[in-house]
């Protein structure tokens, strides 16, 4: 028989086999690329787009404005004061006051210290004195004392202009003997007029307002929303005859050298 011709070696017979190994690390660094593109795109319009849109977030504050009446307590407070009057029958009159000028003059009601047998005052530092009549006007229910003794340190209150019907207002003083306490309200209506109740005639052209007020109001300063004195307390409605408060008080409107209103001096 005839006899096969061998191959010379192995590798002749059989076919050569091709490595998968390189192609596999081609086919992993094909895919490595193309992730990283994608996240390369993702992050760039990530971050336009936190550029480009803005912010909605409105911006907030830890500091709130205070209430108006506290403010307004606060720049009146160190100008108020208490005033006290003795009558011949040993009564004692109870009402508040206004310093108004840097010599430390007070404004308060005539009527609060008219026919007085003596008058002390107490500013808001603790301050006690005694005190005179230095000018009055009885038919507008006005008067200015001139203490013995200032507080140390004397805190003018600041004189506003004229007011008009709604305005906010505010009302301080020494109520019932409840020293220091502060009404709100607002301005009812303008040039009223009311009886007295001794009988001595009317009181024309006041502010009515709203702002609670009760014996030992009388002579404190009504106050509009700056803080500033627009009229001096002087009396309050009581149709039932008694001596309290119903809605409804008077002042009489302030000026800085005449006019309609009661005069303060000037120092």
């Amino acid at each position: 028989m005839p006899r096969t011709a061998l191959p010379e070696t192995a590798e002749e017979a059989v076919p050569p086999r091709r490595s998968w190994r390189p192609m596999l690390w081609v086919l992993l660094g094909a895919v490595i690329a193309v992730v990283a593109v994608v996240a390369v795109d993702r992050l760039g319009a990530d971050s336009g787009s936190e550029q480009a849109a803005p912010s909605t977030t409105a911006p907030t504050s830890t500091t709130l404005a205070p209430p108006v009446g506290e403010k307004v307590h606060r720049i009146i407070q160190p100008s108020l004061v208490l005033v006290q009057a003795s009558t011949p029958d040993g009564s004692t009159s109870l009402g508040s006051g206004v310093i108004v000028n840097r010599e430390g003059q007070v404004m308060t009601a005539d009527h609060v210290v008219a026919g007085s047998t003596e008058i002390r005052v107490t500013f808001a530092d603790g301050t006690e004195s005694a005190a005179q009549v230095a000018s009055s006007e009885p038919d507008r229910d006005t008067a200015v004392l001139q203490p013995e003794q200032a507080p140390s340190v004397i805190v003018p209150a600041v004189i506003g202009g004229g007011v008009k019907v709604g305005d906010d207002t505010y009302s301080v003083g020494n109520p019932l003997g409840l020293v220091d306490s502060l009404t709100a309200g607002v301005v009812s209506a303008l040039d009223r007029s009311i009886d007295r109740e001794d009988g001595s005639g009317p009181l024309d052209g006041l502010i009515q307002f709203d702002a609670a007020v009760n014996p030992g109001s009388s002579g404190g300063p009504l106050l509009n929303r700056s803080g500033q004195v627009v009229g001096i307390v002087t009396a309050l409605a009581n149709p039932s005859g008694q001596r309290f408060f119903v809605g409804i008080g008077f002042a009489v409107p302030i000026t800085g050298g005449g006019g309609g209103g009661g005069r303060v001096p000037q120092s």
